[in-house]
C-alpha cells in the first residue's frame, strides 16, 4: 500500500509540474505572438538518418511558422551528439546534406534562420568546462533522457551521454536563446539549462549575467506513431521519409500491418496499427481520423492503405518538387551549412569571451 501511495503521489507530482510548465509555456508563446523580434528559439536533430513525417509534424512546421513570424531561429544539426549512443559515423555527411536539403523543402530559410553542425563550432563546445562545474554527478543521473538512451542503446554509460543535458545547454545558451520548443519529454533539458544559466550568474555575474534562463514552449503537436502502431522511429523503419518517392512511400503503406477486422474503426488502444494508418491520413488531410475511418468503414484494409497513399503522397509532393530542385546543385546546400557555421562560430565566440571576462580568465 505504502509503495502504491508512492507511486500515485509521484504521478501527482508530475502531473501538476507538467500542468505548471504548460500555464508557464502560454504565457510565454503570447508573448513571443505580441513581439516576436524580442525571442531568440534554439532546436535541432541529430543526424542519424532521413528525416519523416514524424519530425515535420513535431517540430519542422512550428520551426517554420516562429521563422516566418520574425523570431531569431537557430538549428543545430547534432553531429557530435551521433556518437553519445553509436559506434560509428557512417553515413553522417550524407545524412546531414539530406538534412539540411529537407529543412530548405519545409520552408527553412538560411537568410533568416542559422543552420550549423556542433562539430564546427569548438567555442560553442568549449562552454561545456565551466558548465560541467555547474551541476552535480546526481542531477545528471537524474536526468530521464540520460536514463531512457542508455537502456535502449545496451552500451555501457558513457561521458558523453552522461553529459548529453549539458551539451544541449550549451547549445542553447551559446546564442542566448531565450525560448526552445519542445515536447514534454524534454522539459528536464530545459530546466537543467535554467540552473546551469542561473548558477553561472550568480557565480561570476552578478552585476552584468551573461545568460537568459530559457522558457520552454510545449509543442501541441500529437506524438506520431509509426506504420505499425508504433512511435514514428528511423530505427524501427516504420517511417514514412520526407525524401522518399511516391512509389517507395506507397511500397511501404501497402506493407504496414493491420488486423483481421473488416470495417474500419479508429481505436489507438485495441486497434492501434489501423489507427496509427487513420492518424497519418488525418495529419496530412487535416481530417477528425474518426471521421476517415466511418467514411471507409467496411470497404476495409485495402481501401484505408489506398486512401492513406493518396493522401500522404498528394501531402508531399510539393516538398518533394522542392527537395528536387535544391538537390540539383549540391554545392549551394554545402555553403548553407558553410555559412551557418561562420555565423555560429562568430556568435559562439563572442559568447565565450564575454563567460571568460565574466570568470576572470582574460589575460
Amino acid at each position: 500500500m505504502a509503495d502504491t501511495q508512492h507511486i500515485t503521489a509521484a504521478g501527482n507530482e508530475i502531473s501538476a509540474s507538467f500542468v505548471a510548465a504548460k500555464k508557464q509555456s502560454d504565457i510565454t508563446e503570447a508573448k513571443l505572438n505580441a513581439d516576436p523580434g524580442k525571442f531568440t528559439m534554439l532546436t535541432g536533430d541529430r543526424p542519424t538518418g532521413r528525416l519523416h513525417l514524424g519530425h515535420y509534424f513535431g517540430s519542422i512546421r512550428e520551426r517554420v511558422n516562429m521563422q516566418n513570424k520574425g523570431v531569431h531561429t537557430n538549428i543545430v544539426i547534432a553531429d557530435y551528439q551521433v556518437i553519445t549512443d553509436r559506434d560509428t559515423t557512417e553515413h553522417i555527411g550524407d545524412n546531414v546534406l539530406n538534412m539540411v536539403l529537407d529543412y530548405m523543402a519545409a520552408g527553412i530559410d538560411p537568410a533568416k534562420t542559422m543552420m550549423f553542425t556542433h562539430s564546427a563550432v569548438p567555442a560553442e563546445n568549449q562552454l561545456m568546462l565551466p558548465f560541467l562545474s555547474l551541476v552535480t554527478e546526481a542531477e545528471l543521473h537524474r536526468n530521464p533522457t540520460v536514463k531512457s538512451e542508455m537502456e535502449a542503446s545496451g552500451h555501457a554509460l558513457t561521458g558523453l551521454l552522461l553529459t548529453y543535458p549539458v551539451h544541449q545547454a550549451c547549445d542553447i545558451l551559446f546564442c542566448k536563446a531565450n525560448v526552445v520548443p519542445i515536447g514534454k519529454d524534454n522539459l528536464p533539458h530545459v530546466e537543467i539549462t535554467r540552473t546551469i544559466a542561473r548558477r553561472f550568474n550568480e557565480r561570476y555575474a552578478k552585476k552584468n549575467p551573461v545568460f537568459p534562463e530559457p522558457a520552454a514552449i510545449l509543442s501541441d503537436a500529437p506524438e506520431i506513431p509509426g506504420l505499425d502502431g508504433r512511435k514514428m522511429s528511423k530505427s524501427y523503419g516504420n517511417s514514412i521519409m520526407l525524401g522518399a518517392t511516391a512509389e517507395e512511400t506507397a511500397k511501404l503503406i501497402k506493407k504496414s500491418p493491420t488486423d483481421s477486422e473488416r470495417r474500419i474503426t479508429f481505436d489507438p488502444i485495441n486497434r492501434p496499427q489501423v489507427s496509427a494508418l487513420l492518424t497519418t491520413a488525418g495529419l496530412v488531410t487535416d481530417r477528425d481520423p474518426a471521421e476517415i475511418a466511418a467514411e471507409i468503414g467496411d470497404a476495409g484494409a485495402g481501401a484505408l492503405k489506398q486512401y492513406v497513399i493518396k493522401s500522404v503522397n498528394e501531402f508531399l509532393a510539393p516538398h518533394r518538387e522542392r527537395r528536387a530542385e535544391l538537390a540539383k546543385d549540391m554545392d549551394s546546400i554545402r555553403d548553407v551549412i558553410h555559412d551557418g557555421n561562420k555565423r555560429a562560430n562568430a556568435v559562439a565566440e563572442q559568447t565565450l569571451a564575454e563567460v571568460r571576462d565574466a570568470m576572470g580568465m582574460k589575460y
